[in-house]
Parts: structure tokens; sequence; C-alpha cells
């Protein structure tokens, strides 16, 4: 029984933690440079880039080391399938972000580890607790306290946050499977990448606009932050479990609520900070409310 409760009450391994709050402060550079470049150039564009130079990185960093191993996959269609997913969340992101707050489209698209229970109990027929459904539905109702019907949050950009959070959702379902067929992680990295970059160069000449030298720096930092913060959140999954991580995968919203002040001068109303709570609080219940139990652990806040 000592045993038991030591196992229970075991603390996080401060490593991971370092690294899920160095992936929240990258992701928050992300969205804020995607939503500032978005002011420049079309969202098409700006997804683009942040693929293109995603792929050159890793080519920089991780090719000469790692050789043929980074670009030998044993499932293709897996790796492009969740990659197009996770190219529709991005898209969506950007999307929406251009036109709302940082911080309410952020809360909004937490509702994808909520989305992710719904989707395993449907995909991978897992079993969810009376009480976690309950969790599920207060922490969609949360969303209204943000999006306020009738108020001018209320406006088509709000579906993109959501088109966001479902895609993620998907992504994560499509990625526990992928994560059980012997692909190395770094590999997965580069095709959620590649993938992407191949896509948009299709797309992008319909919406080219030649860019200024001078954003050349945020250009690079947008792919360099996507590219750091998935590399951290690997090297973080492989010492501690999802949920162990949920409560500081949630700092994001600290991160992007404080550079949407700084550089856009946008700050949450209350309503919004309610929604958030409560969006946060049902994250954490699904993410932490079914331990104990023979299922699979549910994803949660970290991207």
């Amino acid at each position: 029984m000592a045993v038991a409760v030591a196992a229970t009450r075991r603390r996080v391994d401060p490593r991971a933690v370092l690294l899920v709050l160095g992936m929240s402060a990258c992701f928050a550079v992300l969205e804020t440079t995607a939503k500032w470049l978005s002011h420049h150039y079309p969202v098409p564009m700006v997804v683009w880039v942040r693929y293109v130079v995603h792929v050159g990185l890793m080519l920089v960093l991780f090719a000469p080391k790692r050789g043929l191993r980074l670009f030998r996959t044993v499932q293709p269609a897996g790796q492009i399938s969740r990659a197009t997913l996770m190219l529709g969340s991005t898209a969506c992101n950007f999307g929406a972000v251009s036109f709302l707050p940082l911080a309410e489209v952020k809360a909004i698209t937490f509702v994808s580890p909520l989305l992710v229970s719904i989707f395993a109990v449907w995909l991978l027929h897992e079993r969810v607790s009376l009480r976690v459904w309950i969790a599920i539905l207060v922490g969609f109702a949360g969303t209204l306290f943000i999006v306020r019907p009738g108020s001018s949050m209320l406006n088509p950009a709000v579906l993109l946050a959501l088109g966001s959070a479902l895609c993620y959702s998907l992504y994560q379902i499509l990625t526990r499977k992928v994560s059980s067929g012997g692909d190395d992680p770094v590999t997965s990295l580069f095709y959620t990448a590649a993938v992407g970059a191949v896509m948009m160069t299709c797309l992008v000449p319909h919406s080219w606009v030649s860019p200024d030298p001078a954003h050349l720096p945020q250009f690079v930092l947008l792919g360099a932050a996507g590219m750091t913060g998935h590399f951290l959140l690997i090297k973080a999954l492989e010492i501690e479990q999802a949920s162990s991580l949920s409560p500081f995968g949630y700092t994001q919203l600290l991160w992007i609520g404080a550079a949407g002040w700084i550089v856009f001068g946008d700050f949450p109303d209350a309503h919004s900070l309610i929604g958030m709570g409560v969006i946060v609080a049902s994250g954490l219940y699904v993410a932490f409310g079914q331990r104990g139990r023979a299922v699979e652990e549910p994803e949660s806040a970290i991207e």
C-alpha cells in the first residue's frame, strides 16, 4: 500500500517540466509571429514559410548525423495522413489569429483534448466515464463564455479556431497509431513538416506576395519556433507521460496572453477569462480523471 501511494505521489521529472515550459514559450512565439506576419502577407504564404523553414532547419541540423534514417518510414500513408491533419490545424489556427485575439484563439483550440476523448471512444473504442462526459460538455460550454453569441467575438474566424482544434484532435489520434508502428519520433517530426511544405508549395503561388527583406528574421523565427517547440515536446514525452505534463502545457495561455497584450494591445475581458478557466479545468479533469482505469491516457494540452 505504501508503495502504491508513493507511486501516485511521485514528482514529475523537472527536466520534462522545463522542456514543456520551453515548448509553451516556442508556440507562443510561433503564433505571435504568425499573427504579425499575417498583417503583411496572405495566410497561405505564412503557413508555407512556417513549414519550409522547418524542413530546411531539420535538413541542416539532423540530416548530416542521421542520413537516410531521417526519411525512412515504415508507414508512409499514416505519416502523410497525420501531417495533412497538422497542416489543416496550422492553416486554420493562423487564419483565426489573423482576425481574433491570440489568447481567445488559443483557449478555443484547447478544446482539442476534449475532442480527443470523444474520438477515442469512436475510433479507438476506449471507454469514458459519465463524469468525464460531463467534464467534456462543461469544457465546450466554456467556449460560449469566450465567443458569447451576439458579441463581436462570434464571427467566422471562430469556426477556424474550432477547425484547428478538430484537425489537431484527429492528428493526435492518428499519431497514437503511428507512434506504435516503429517510426523514429524525429522522422515523424520531419514528415509533419515536409508534407506541409510540399502541399503549401503547390498552393502558395496563388497568394504570393514578394517578401520584404526586412521581414526575413520573422520568417526564420516562425519556422524555428515551430520546429523547436515540437522537438522539445518529443524530448519531454520521452521522459514523462502526456497527462503528467498537461498542467504545464496550459501555461501557453499565459505566454500567449502576455504576447497579445504586449505586441497587439489585446487583453482578454472577464467573460473570456472565465471561459479560459472553464476550458482549462475541464481539460485537466479529462487528463487526470481516468487514472487507474485500463484505458489509454487522453492527450493533454501540450501540442
